[in-house]
Order: C-alpha cells, then structure tokens, then sequence
C-alpha cells in the first residue's frame, strides 16, 4: 500500500496547487480568464515534460552511474533490461502529451518561429525515444544476454567493474567480437538518449526565459490576494 499512499499526497499536492494557482483568482498572462481546456493542457504539458526531464537528468546522469559502480556487472546487466524499457516508455509518453498539448496550445500557422523550434525539439525528444524503445534496446538487451552467456562460461561477470571483461577479451576472440557490437549498438541507444535529454534541455530553457507569464500574472494575483485580505 505504499505506493499508493505516495500516490494521494501526490494527488492532494497537485490540488492544492491548482487551488492556488493564478487561474483559480481570475487571472492568466494577458489579463482574461483561461478556458478550462486551456488550462488542462497546460498542466499536462507541465507535469509531463517536467517528468521527462526529471527521469531523464536521474537515470542518464546519477542512477545508472550509482548502479554500476555498487551492483555486479550481470546483476546491473540485468536490473538495466528491466529498467530501461520502463524508462523509454514513461518519458516516450509524457513527451507525446507534451508535443499533444504544446502544439494545441502553439498553433504551428499563428506561432513565432521560436514556438516552432520548440514544438521541433519535442517532437524530436519523442522520436528519439521511440528509437530507442523499439530498435536500439531490444537489440542492446540481446547482445547483452548473448555477452553474458559467453561470460558465465569464463566465470566473469558477478565482479564489480569492467577489469575482468578486458583481461578475458584479450585471449578470447568470440568475448572481444561482442564487446565490439555491444559497445556499437549500446553507443547508438547512449547517443540517442542524450539527443532526447538535450532536446528537453533546449525546452527546458525556452520556458525559463519566457517569463512574460509570471511578469503579467503575478501581479494580478498579488493584487486579489491582497483584496481578499483587507
């Protein structure tokens, strides 16, 4: 039942939010009042890009380093298999949410040519992904497997590190051949996961420096709470 007490302070996190949010007062960037549908896929692209980004920056950057310098090798190995088409599918989605509601709410004829990059850049983190779900990680996992096996017979693979795998690759022409292949295919799904983070990345900065929003909301709601007090 744990996670699913996460899940309703998560809930009752996320209402609270939208119960003090500038909307709630009456008041949105250019002074009107935002449709509900409006408002809607605003938080969905929010929450959704906000967790691409955060799943990427962990698992790319601290999660997978921290894996591999504490588990044994077929042990990390196998835990990455499990992981990673989790990972792919997770961020795959909420970037398709973010492209969804990005281009509802940024109209590719009415947008400035800045909205479009961005519009380009999810649509791009999305791909990547897509890439890497169906064609790079089936294919990195089968090598893997494939390494594994050959391993197992060296009786290598429950160390910590790569220093074994490199001494036994040296004798073993068939152990050196799938590192090679491994190293090619696992550097495409490396390379293709980095396209997908700095595509975020780039959105990341597009909402940062946009700040017109909180110029022209902040105030107003300054001044209803300010009303509501006196």
């Amino acid at each position: 039942m744990a996670w699913l007490t996460r899940f309703l302070v998560a809930v009752a996190f996320l209402a609270f939010g939208i119960l003090f949010s500038p909307e709630t007062f009456g008041s949105k960037s250019d002074g009107g009042y935002s449709s509900k549908l409006t408002i809607t896929l605003k938080l969905a692209h929010l929450l959704c890009f906000s967790t691409a980004f955060g799943a990427a920056l962990w698992v790319t950057f601290i999660g997978g380093i921290i894996m591999f310098k504490n588990l044994p090798r077929h042990q990390f190995g196998n835990l990455q298999s499990k992981m990673f088409p989790a990972y792919f599918s997770l961020v795959g989605v909420c970037c398709a949410i973010s492209v969804a509601s990005f281009g509802y709410l940024h109209p590719w004829r009415s947008s400035s040519p800045a909205e479009r990059y961005q519009f380009g850049f999810l649509i791009s983190s999305f791909a990547f992904n897509i890439a890497n779900l169906f064609v790079f990680t089936p294919m990195t996992i089968e090598m893997m497997k494939q390494r594994h096996k050959v391993e197992r017979e060296e009786n290598i693979g429950e160390e910590i590190g790569w220093s074994k795998n490199v001494e036994v690759a040296k004798v073993n022409p068939k152990l050196a051949t799938m590192n090679k292949k491994f190293g090619m295919i696992h550097g495409l799904s490396s390379l293709a996961n980095i396209m997908s983070f700095g595509s975020l990345a780039m959105h990341s900065w597009y909402l940062a420096v946009d700040v017109g929003f909180y110029r022209a909301t902040w105030p107003l709601l300054g001044h209803k709470l300010r009303s509501c007090c006196i």
